[in-house]
């Protein structure tokens, strides 16, 4: 690997071991008494804090799943080679949040009707994906998207799929807007909080 490789820039090449993890399942497991659930909804710094607020969440992390590199940087991602999608791993207690609460701040935080798109963010790692742990939670993705799709009365282009590894991004994407973001202007993750999300903060 040279040096521009090293720093996270150009693209690095992808033999078959590479897939063969990258693809594989995500085997981290959630503290005892949560379940895991992975979401794609665009730019993940915005669906994050949606996350980060609900109430049952104990814990989000931002990353990279359902591609083809092993242990892939944000710049190799945003090229559009690497073919993953930057994801929200949420961690949270069913007995105070249910899987369909989840999907609810999914639905209602992105159009799930344009394809590898949300407003101005372009590129396949933007696209819209459900990653379900369990079949539980693939039946209800399911089916929350049937009825989705009719509430629209559009085509719904979210995929859903088995979660694969989970590639935690860099730590100062992790909380980006509470921490401030690029203004600098912390946005609140309380739990319950309703305040507009200024998504590049």
């Amino acid at each position: 690997m040279n040096l521009i490789e090293k720093l996270g820039f150009g693209t690095k090449s992808m033999d078959s071991s590479d897939a063969s993890i990258a693809q594989g399942p995500d085997t981290d497991s959630p503290s005892p008494g949560q379940q895991l659930a992975q979401f794609g909804a665009g730019c993940f710094w915005g669906v994050e804090l949606a996350f980060q607020r609900v109430a049952g969440v104990t814990k989000t992390e931002v990353g990279y799943s359902q591609g083809y590199l092993h242990n892939p940087t944000y710049n190799q991602v945003c090229s559009g080679t690497t073919k993953h999608s930057e994801v929200v791993r949420v961690h949270y207690d069913p007995t105070q949040c249910q899987f369909g609460h989840l999907l609810d701040v999914f639905w209602a935080r992105h159009d799930p009707t344009t394809l590898n798109r949300q407003g101005n963010d372009v590129g396949t790692q933007y696209r819209s994906g459900i990653y379900y742990y369990t079949p539980e939670q693939e039946k209800e993705a399911v089916e929350s998207l049937e009825r989705q799709e009719k509430l629209l009365n559009r085509k719904i282009v979210t995929e859903i799929l088995p979660a694969k590894k989970f590639y935690r991004a860099e730590e100062y994407h992790q909380q980006y807007l509470a921490k401030g973001g690029r203004s600098g202007s912390k946005q609140s993750a309380e739990k319950g909080c309703n305040d507009p999300i200024r998504c590049y903060g």
